[in-house]
C-alpha cells in the first residue's frame, strides 16, 4: 500500500520542518511506501525554500511550487491531482492539526469500510463571535444549498484512491471544496479532534461573510429563485394595494395622507432592487469566471527528492 501525505504551504516557515518530521514518522509507521506532496501556494517567507531542502535530504517528497498564491482550496487540489498513493492524507502544515491522527483515522476507515474518515471539532475554537459565525455559516450553508456538510470541519482528512480520484475530476474554477468534498458522494464518516491554535486566523470578517457568499451560490440556486418568489409576493401585494386605492378614489373620496410611507416605500423596494440585481450580478460573474476556463492554478516548479 502507497500512503501520501498532502499538505500546503503559506506562511509556514516556523513550522514546516517539524510538520515534515512529524508527517513522515506517522506514515512510516503504518506504510513502508510514503510520499509526501507540499504545495507552495505563494508563501511570502522562506516556507519554499525550506521544504525544497528538506525535500534534498529525504526521499518521497514532492514540493509543488505555484506561481503565486491562487488560495487554499485551489492549492489543496493541486496537491491531490499530484498524489498516487493507494490512500491520500490530507492536512494543514501549520501544526493546528496533527500529523499523528494519521493512525487513528486509518484504523476508523479500516473499522468503518468507508472512502473517507474526515476530521470535526468536538468544540470550535475562538471567542463568542466566531462560534456564533460557525454555526450561521453551516446552517445557511446546509439550507441555501441542500449539502448537508458537517459542522466545525478540519481540513485532515483521510481518503481512498477512488474517491480522490472523483474528487479531482471537479474542474470548476469558483472552487469549494467543503462543497466538493460532500458532493463527489461515497461513505463518508466522522472523527473527533482537538484543533490547537498555533497563530491567530488570517480570515477576517469580511473575508469569511465573502467565503460564504461565494460558497452558497456556487452550489445552489436558491437565492435565485428566493428573488422570484420575493418579487412575486410583492407584485401581488401591490395589486391588491392599487385595488384598494382604487376603490376608495371611486367610492369614498377620501385624500389619502402618506408621504412618509410612499418614500418608505420607495427606498425599500429601491434597496431591494439594487440588492437583487448584485445577487445575478455575483451569478454572472461565476458564469464568466467558469466560461473563460482559466486553470484554478499555475505550477511553476516541480522538486522532487532523489530516490531512497
Amino acid at each position: 500500500m502507497k500512503l501520501s501525505i498532502v499538505t500546503t504551504l503559506y506562511r509556514s516557515e516556523p513550522h514546516i520542518v517539524e510538520f515534515c518530521d512529524r508527517a513522515l514518522a506517522a506514515a512510516r509507521a503504518i506504510a513502508s511506501d510514503v510520499e509526501l506532496v507540499i504545495v507552495n501556494d505563494g508563501s511570502p517567507d522562506r516556507a519554499f525554500a525550506l521544504a525544497r531542502d528538506y525535500a534534498r535530504t529525504h526521499p518521497g517528497l514532492v514540493v509543488v511550487d505555484l506561481s503565486r498564491n491562487f488560495g487554499h482550496h485551489p492549492a489543496m487540489m493541486a496537491g491531490l491531482r499530484q498524489a498516487t498513493g493507494d490512500l491520500v492524507f490530507l492536512i494543514d502544515s501549520d501544526l493546528e492539526e496533527e500529523p499523528e491522527w494519521l493512525a487513528r483515522f486509518l484504523a476508523r476507515l479500516t473499522e468503518s469500510g468507508a472512502d473517507v474518515v474526515y476530521g470535526v471539532q468536538e468544540t470550535r475554537r475562538g471567542g463568542v463571535v466566531d462560534r456564533i459565525g460557525g454555526h450561521v455559516y453551516y446552517a445557511l450553508f446546509r439550507l441555501l444549498s441542500g449539502l448537508d456538510i458537517p459542522a466545525n470541519l478540519v481540513t485532515a482528512r483521510l481518503m481512498t484512491r477512488r474517491y480522490v480520484d472523483a474528487l479531482v475530476s471537479f474542474e470548476e474554477r469558483e472552487l469549494d471544496i467543503a462543497g466538493l468534498w460532500v458532493l463527489s458522494g461515497f461513505e463518508q464518516v466522522a472523527i473527533p479532534v482537538i484543533k490547537h491554535s498555533s497563530s491567530p486566523t488570517t480570515y477576517s470578517i469580511l473575508h469569511k461573510i465573502r467565503l460564504m457568499i461565494d460558497s452558497i451560490t456556487s452550489f445552489s440556486n436558491t437565492p435565485l429563485v428566493a428573488i422570484f418568489n420575493i418579487g412575486l409576493t410583492i407584485f401581488f401585494g401591490s395589486m391588491l394595494w392599487s385595488l384598494y386605492l382604487l376603490v376608495n378614489w371611486l367610492f369614498l373620496d377620501t385624500p389619502l395622507s402618506g408621504w412618509t410611507s410612499v418614500m418608505m416605500s420607495i427606498w425599500i423596494l429601491g434597496g431591494m432592487i439594487i440588492s437583487f440585481i448584485g445577487v445575478i450580478g455575483i451569478y454572472l460573474a461565476k458564469v464568466f469566471s467558469e466560461t473563460k476556463r482559466r486553470p484554478s492554478v499555475i505550477v511553476r516548479d516541480i522538486v522532487r527528492s532523489a530516490p531512497p
